[in-house]
């Protein structure tokens, strides 16, 4: 494992992984990879719940890990890897909870109401890797993370900036980057000692290409067996 990524989702992870393949980095371990092979939720799930794993079978075969669930174990990671440079992304708190709860915790979010939760109550039934997938957020996201007070914006907000903190106070600064993905190749690229491409940093997963791709990763993971 070379690269470390400690922040949340919606900081733009999905454009910093698709940046670290590009830079010999990868491949990048993203929620994307733990929603396609559905397997893989059960060692999150044995961390979220304490646990022992073994984080390098986990990452066999990835050289960077972004996005949750590893952001919620980045510390553990860290510890874990020594040699690993941690990338820490950031955006405005509340710019970055208006998108995260019009995506990726809009599921979350929506599970408060009766018909949410009886829409769920189905679906877990029907699909056995689904509820895992759940259980996996519960355990490793909503809970660890958020204290299961997502719907509460001054908390999450809090808890977001709080992370930032914590991220900058105890790694290494010459073992952290905090990083804007606005900012582009070149604070990244001086960060890793690599060559800046000829070519745009990405910007990808923005929230109608979230909601696109999202319903063909959910309806494959509801079908899977």
């Amino acid at each position: 494992m070379k690269v470390i990524g400690a922040g949340f989702g919606r900081t733009g992870t999905a454009s910093l992984a698709e940046a670290l393949e590009r830079l010999g980095f990868g491949p990048c371990h993203h929620m994307f990879d733990v929603v396609g092979e559905p397997w893989r939720m059960r060692d999150w799930i044995t961390a979220a719940e304490g646990g022992d794993v073994d984080w390098d079978a986990v990452f066999r075969g990835y050289e960077s890990a972004i996005d949750w669930p590893s952001a919620a174990f980045w510390a553990e990671l860290a510890a874990h890897f020594p040699a690993a440079k941690v990338i820490l992304t950031v955006r405005d708190p509340e710019k970055w909870y208006d998108s995260a709860s019009n995506t990726i915790f809009k599921n979350a979010l929506r599970r408060r109401g009766p018909v949410g939760r009886a829409g769920l109550a189905v679906l877990r039934r029907f699909s056995p890797p689904f509820a895992t997938f759940l259980r996996m957020t519960d355990a490793a996201i909503l809970s660890r993370v958020f204290d299961g007070r997502l719907a509460d914006r001054a908390h999450a907000v809090a808890t977001f900036t709080r992370h930032v903190e914590d991220v900058k106070s105890r790694v290494e600064a010459d073992r952290l980057l905090v990083f804007d993905v606005a900012e582009g190749w070149e604070p990244l690229c001086a960060f890793l000692g690599v060559p800046v491409p000829d070519s745009p940093f990405p910007r990808g997963n923005d929230t109608a290409a979230f909601h696109r791709e999202d319903r063909r990763r959910m309806s494959r993971l509801i079908l899977s067996r």
